[in-house]
């Protein structure tokens, strides 16, 4: 009993820091996103159903946990959203080590989102 309390509580603080990191393009919301499907799947079958019949958060999920796949139109506004963040960082910031390293941190995370394989839109 103790143990499914556990999981949904951890299960509960992933999925918001997997809400978070579809908001803030540095934090990254895929892997709480499974972290808390994880979680839900041991700790609560409902839970678990409603994340993964969630209207937006379900098909993500599984898009990526089954394809390792993401729509077009997600990886456009993810790629802008992330780089009009870490110009607007890089702008406000004026530290050359530190602007280096957004840069290095953005090209990685663009990188990985165009190596997913595109989903076709139906």
């Amino acid at each position: 009993m103790l143990v499914k309390v556990i999981l949904n509580t951890l299960g509960t603080l992933f999925l918001i820091l997997g809400i978070l990191g579809i908001i803030l393009p540095l934090l990254p919301a895929t892997p709480f996103l499974l972290l808390a499907s994880a979680c839900y799947l041991r700790g609560s079958s409902s839970l678990h159903n409603w994340l993964m019949s969630h209207k937006y958060l379900g098909p993500y999920i599984t898009n990526i946990k089954d394809k390792r796949a993401m729509p077009l139109k997600a990886k456009i506004i993810t790629i802008f959203f992330l780089w009009l963040s870490l110009l607007f960082s890089i702008y406000r910031i004026n530290h050359l080590a530190l602007d280096l390293v957004l840069l290095t941190v953005g090209l990685g995370v663009t990188t990985l989102i165009l190596k997913l394989k595109t989903l076709q839109d139906n």
